[in-house]
This record gives C-alpha cells, structure tokens and sequence, in this order.
C-alpha cells in the first residue's frame, strides 16, 4: 500500500479527499501544520508527499526544502495561490508537480498516479552513467561533479539523467515533458523545462552563462554533449 504524507489545514478539503485517497489504495496520514509535518516526516516512510503553501505556523515551501535535503520522494503542490511565480517557485525548489485549487477529483488522482508510476519507473538495471565529470550513481540516486557530491532537486535529477541516457540527441520541450510527466498531461507548462534547465546549468556547468554540456538548439530543443 503506497503512503502519502497529506500537509493541508482545510478540514473540508482534508476529509473529502482523504476518503477518494483511501478509497483508491492509499493509506494516508495527515499534518495540518507545518511542525505535524515535519515531526511525521521524520518518523515516517512514505511514498508521495501533498503540500498545502500556506499553513497557520508556515509555508508548505519550507517543508518541501526541508525533505530535499535529504530525499526525492514525489512532491505535489496543491493550493489556491496560482501565480506564475508561486508556481515556479514551487517547482524550482523541488516540486515535481503543482496544482491549484478549484481541481477535478479525477485530475487529481491521475497526477498522484502519474507521480508514483514515473518514480518507480525511473530505475533500471544500470547502476552508474559517467559523462565527462560528472557521474551518476543510480541505486542511490547521487550526482557527483569532479567526484564532489551536487545537491540536485528530484526534476534536476531526472532531466539529468534523461539528458546523459540521451547523449548527442536534440530533445524537444515536448519530448522532456513526455519523460518527465506523462504524454497526456498537456497542462505541464513548457516553461517549467527551462526553469529546470536553467537551475540544472548552475549546478554542472563550469560557466552556466555558456554552457557546454547542456546545449541550446534554437527552435528544436536541448541536447547533452556527450
């Protein structure tokens, strides 16, 4: 039984979709603080984590950095702030999928679905992928640059990893969110990619500003100098 840590204070929303979560399988367990949070988080394995932003005692955007330091478990934001920059923020600290309220039952559980099935597909037999300097351990999920461990969010992780699986090959936005997300979820907003990429290039390049593994190809895409 998959669990989800479920971070919301909205009692409505809470019990309501509880009961669609634990009626489709899940077994969930539910914060409606920050500090409830964090405190299940430790004690806790889980494989999904919902955040609500805004909460009596802080920001689900804390609680989403907090976890990244230490795990790319799935993280889905869900909340009524549907700015541009509240939803790029929550993706460029390590959301992996972000969707606002008003929301339809069955577009939220396909993302839930969507989220768990990309990350158990994610792995395979490999065991490391090497490019130059930098170097990918995949049974533990580890970048290293120059044999220095980077700090990547679970998306920095996974369009690395599709970029040095793909070597030489020119990948169109459409075709990154295909990896990423699934081919049907047209939602995805293409600029979500270059906020990845960007944040990406600052952690591998040598000089982000000109970079040379991830390269820009006008009018078609991204491709990794491999």
């Amino acid at each position: 039984m998959k669990k989800i840590l479920f971070v919301e204070d909205d009692i409505s929303l809470i019990n309501g979709l509880s009961f669609a979560l634990k009626k489709h399988g899940y077994e969930i367990y539910i914060a409606k603080t920050k500090y409830e949070a964090e405190r299940l988080w430790v004690n806790g394995i889980y494989n999904l984590v919902i955040l609500d932003v805004a909460l009596p005692d802080g920001s689900g955007y804390d609680i989403c950095r907090k976890i990244r330091q230490t795990s790319k478990i799935p993280i889905l934001f869900l909340t009524a702030a549907d700015e541009e920059i509240d939803i790029t923020m929550g993706l460029d600290i390590g959301g992996d999928d972000y969707i606002t309220k008003p929301f339809k039952l069955s577009v939220f559980l396909s993302r839930i679905n969507a989220l768990l099935r990309r990350s158990e597909n994610f792995n395979d037999e490999k065991t490391e992928l090497n490019s130059e300097d930098i170097n990918i351990k995949l049974l533990n999920g580890e970048v290293y640059k120059c044999g220095v461990k980077l700090e990547l969010t679970a998306n920095e992780y996974k369009l690395l990893r599709l970029f040095m699986e793909n070597p030489n090959i020119i990948l169109s936005p459409e075709q990154i969110m295909g990896k990423l997300w699934d081919n049907n979820e047209i939602y995805i907003d293409s600029s979500a990619i270059t906020v990845y990429i960007r944040r990406l290039r600052t952690k591998i390049e040598d000089n982000p500003s000109e970079p040379k593994k991830i390269i820009t190809i006008r009018r078609m895409g991204y491709k990794w100098n491999g």
